[in-house]
């Protein structure tokens, strides 16, 4: 006699890769950002000059077969600079992007499974903050704090949570009234218990997506503030963003000092944020109706294989 034939159970993670490998472009995307990282994390074995070396006889060299693409102003080699500075300016993106997803998941969970008073205040103090001009509070509190890496990680990141709390608050509201949390609570689970041990496994999807989008707007902004001159200082490292900033002037020169870094930071962000549509498809349960579904047993086998 046949036995039934039951559908294999796949866990969330092996569901969610397989639904992000139906994605090409995010796949490519993320090949990308993985070449990307590798070659800056790499920069002392792949560049071909030490990071500032200058050539005093070679100042704004066209680009060709000693400098792939010229020199600066000072002499410096533009492919082993923009090799250095991708390091720092993706640091600072998934630095930014980490912090503000921690802190806007704490405030998010809080908010939606407490509810009451203490949601009400956390989320008008969530809409006040996005209500102010964004690129001005960033730039004053760049001016106070400084300009090192440490002090534009935590301007961006403090600023940068307001939307995760919002989709995290969001997903916990409907989170709370399933039967699994009623469960918990009846097991005398207190609400710390609740939230990391029960709530907090569901929301890594929103969580993922949280990270790559908010890397990508980390580095945007890290670049605008390096170009207007509020960010990362050239004199402590160099970002694709200062590079832009500082050589802004040569565009008509040496066109290749602003093209270069400007393709850089077009490149990743697109990159990451392709990659964040393929995650969000890929932890969206509404996605799988195009894809195939489980072999069931059919009424025949089922039949044989029930004794009469």
């Amino acid at each position: 006699m046949a036995a039934a034939e039951t559908p294999a159970i796949e866990r969330p993670a092996v569901l969610a890769w397989r639904r992000f490998s139906h994605r090409r472009v995010a796949l490519v995307s993320l090949a990308v950002l993985v070449g990307i990282a590798l070659a800056t994390v790499g920069a002392e074995l792949l560049a071909p000059y030490p990071q500032g070396r200058t050539h005093a006889t070679d100042v704004l060299a066209d680009p060709g077969r000693d400098y792939l693409l010229g020199t600066d102003t000072l002499g410096r080699d533009t492919l082993s600079q923009m090799l250095y500075a991708g390091r720092v300016t993706l640091a600072v993106g998934v630095s930014v992007a980490l912090l503000a997803t921690f802190g806007g998941t704490l405030i998010g969970m809080v908010a939606g499974y407490v509810g009451g008073a203490v949601d009400t205040a956390l989320m008008r103090l969530t809409d006040t903050l996005l209500a102010l001009p964004a690129l001005m509070v960033v730039m004053m509190g760049a001016r106070m704090l400084g300009d090192s890496i440490f002090d534009v990680v935590l301007v961006l990141s403090l600023l940068g949570w307001m939307a995760v709390a919002r989709i995290i608050r969001g997903k916990v509201l409907s989170l709370r009234e399933q039967e699994f949390v009623a469960a918990a609570r009846a097991m005398g689970a207190g609400p710390g218990r609740v939230m990391f041990r029960h709530l907090l496994p569901n929301l890594v999807g929103e969580m993922a997506v949280a990270v790559s989008l908010a890397t990508a707007g980390a580095i945007l902004a890290e670049s605008v503030l390096s170009f207007l001159g509020f960010g990362v200082s050239a004199a402590h490292t160099p970002t694709w963003g200062n590079m832009l900033g500082g050589n802004e002037g040569f565009m008509t020169v040496a066109p290749w000092l602003v093209i270069s870094p400007g393709i850089a930071i077009v490149v990743t962000v697109l990159a990451v944020n392709f990659v964040g549509d393929g995650l969000r498809d890929a932890f969206d349960v509404r996605s799988d109706g195009h894809e195939r579904q489980p072999r069931r047993a059919s009424p025949r086998g089922a039949s044989a294989g029930t004794p009469r």
